[in-house]
């Protein structure tokens, strides 16, 4: 199966991280996730995710290094996820897309049920890694 380039953003405000909500019609409807989508061809990670923090929340992001990688096996495709740290640099996000969007805290994350490929990923973040 090949594998689905995908980025996100780990966008902070004060001591809250930004997540969003998959509207109920996509897969992996309803739960939570980062902000961010597939990496189109001909882009970087970087552009793409510019790009569809754009589309998804009309906010222009400056985006910085990236704060970890992971690979993770759905059953119907394989994704392999970059997770940027990110600032908004312009704009106030929006829920174009998203059924919700919420600014949490770490120690708020288990109140969400996350997609699966996001479980390590906010166990890092709840460690203060």
């Amino acid at each position: 199966m090949k594998t689905t380039e995908v980025v996100a953003a780990l966008i902070w405000q004060d001591k809250r991280f930004l997540i969003c909500q998959r509207p109920k019609n996509k897969a992996r409807g309803l739960l939570w996730e980062f902000v961010g989508g597939k990496v189109e061809a001909g882009e970087t990670k970087q552009q793409a995710l510019i790009r569809e923090c754009q589309e998804e929340l009309a906010v222009t992001l400056s985006v910085g290094d990236v704060f970890t990688e992971v690979t993770h096996f759905y059953p119907d495709l394989t994704v392999h996820l970059t997770l940027f740290d990110a600032a908004i640099a312009s704009g106030t996000p929006q829920m174009l897309e998203h059924h919700d969007m919420r600014w949490i805290t770490p120690a708020e994350i288990n109140a969400f049920e996350f997609c699966p490929a996001d479980i390590e990923i906010l166990q890092k973040i709840k460690n203060g890694v």
